[in-house]
């Protein structure tokens, strides 16, 4: 079958050339014999709507976007999935008849990567999560439909971190959750799990966290890296119990984009250890 008469999909984002979401979706495709092309498009920074509009228009039938356009792909969306709205942010669009959809797939690929690759136990547990930013915003809905014991969510500034709180407290009431908010200068209690949702990893910047902290913690860092990332050098020097980084969560995530598209869910761990081989 020709390349035209392929459902088309993409990643857009700027940059882009990093991203390992052509070679993730294009292993899913083959495993489950699926009939569609996907590729990178860099977008220039003022131009995300006209470039989803085009590709759309085009008879494209999906997108996965990555940064800076998870807002701009909120507002693009004709209609919002729920934990999109939550999330306040869009990674995946899908053409559902001419009608645009967006979607968040990126709690629920870290909760797939917790509970069913690493087998962290969520429910009753006590979570600390790093950072305030759009990252934990999109994690967070899922984490507490899990009903840990308690999520604290720490940041440099305490602002950022109750108003993410306040926002999502609702929620936490429903399931019974204790959802707090700290600087990162408090923390002295231990933790079941830590997650990293900071850049922290990427600046190399060191995060003022007590040693206490990571005492027997299961540790997380939502960016992977073919050696382990600096916050998880600093969980295990500390002496977490385990360690992972954010590969199992991209994977994850893309197959969640994967089974929207598609409506059939490939099978993560081969892809997983594939693009792990090949960092």
């Amino acid at each position: 079958m020709s390349d035209s008469n392929k459902d088309r999909y993409a990643v857009l984002g700027n940059p882009i050339e990093h991203s390992r979401s052509p070679d993730i979706h294009q292993q899913f495709a083959e495993q489950l014999k699926q009939a569609m092309t996907y590729q990178r498009q860099l977008v220039p920074l003022d131009e995300f709507a006209a470039s989803a509009r085009s590709f759309f228009d085009g008879a494209g039938a999906g997108l996965n976007i990555t940064v800076p356009f998870k807002l701009e792909a909120y507002q693009f969306a004709d209609q919002l999935s729920e934990r999109a709205r939550r999330a306040g942010a869009v990674n995946t669009l899908i053409n559902k008849d001419g009608t645009i959809i967006g979607d968040n797939t990126d709690g629920c690929g870290l909760l797939a990567d917790l509970q069913n690759n690493l087998q962290w136990p969520i429910e009753r547990a006590n979570i600390l999560v790093l950072g305030a930013g759009g990252a934990v915003r999109g994690i967070l809905e899922p984490l507490l439909l899990a009903k840990p014991a308690s999520i604290v969510i720490a940041n440099r500034t305490l602002e950022k971190a109750e108003q993410l709180s306040r926002a999502f407290q609702p929620l936490a009431d429903d399931v019974a959750c204790q959802l707090s908010a700290q600087q990162y200068s408090e923390l002295m209690e231990s933790f079941d799990i830590i997650i990293n949702g900071t850049s922290a990893s990427l600046s190399g910047d060191a995060l003022p966290i007590a040693n206490e902290c990571f005492n027997a913690a299961c540790c997380y860092d939502m960016m992977y890296a073919k050696a382990p990332t600096p916050f998880l050098q600093l969980a295990a020097k500390q002496g977490a119990r385990k360690i992972a980084d954010g590969l199992g969560m991209l994977v994850e995530q893309a197959a969640e984009s994967f089974r929207l598209w598609r409506d059939i869910k490939p099978d993560t761990r081969v892809v997983i250890q594939s693009i792990r081989k090949s960092l």
